[in-house]
């Protein structure tokens, strides 16, 4: 494959200073926006247009608030952006925003449990290949 072409997930990780298991769940979560190539012995590759879809979304998880839930949302009505930049909330989605953070969000606990246990999925996998 050609190295300039093609990113690996640990340098995928490294540029958006996320776990490499995030990575992996939020292929799960989105697997329309992101597809790796898999290489020799299971490997991830990530394309430019890859990369910066990944870059788009850690945006809107961590810069503008919103949920896995959000982004689908935004994936599915064709309204997801070019830039995490560009996205702007409708007020609807503001007032969501709001009554979201006032209660606690059962999808966002059940996010945080199936990151802990993809974590520790992989945790496992090292564990035993040693």
């Amino acid at each position: 494959m050609d190295n300039e072409y093609f990113v690996s997930i640990n340098d995928v990780a490294k540029r958006l200073s996320v776990p490499a298991h995030t990575l992996r769940y939020w292929e799960k979560q989105f697997p329309g926006a992101i597809r790796p190539v898999t290489g020799a012995g299971g490997r991830r590759y990530y394309r430019p247009e890859t990369l910066e879809r990944l870059i788009i979304i850690r945006d809107l998880l961590y810069k503008n608030g919103l949920t896995i839930a959000g982004v689908k949302k935004l994936l599915h009505d064709g309204k997801f952006p070019r830039a995490a930049a560009e996205y702007q909330p409708s007020a609807d989605t503001v007032q969501q925003q709001i009554k979201t953070n006032e209660t606690v969000n059962d999808t966002s606990v059940s996010d945080a449990i199936d990151t802990a246990l993809d974590f520790l999925h992989t945790a496992k996998q090292l564990l035993t290949n040693q």
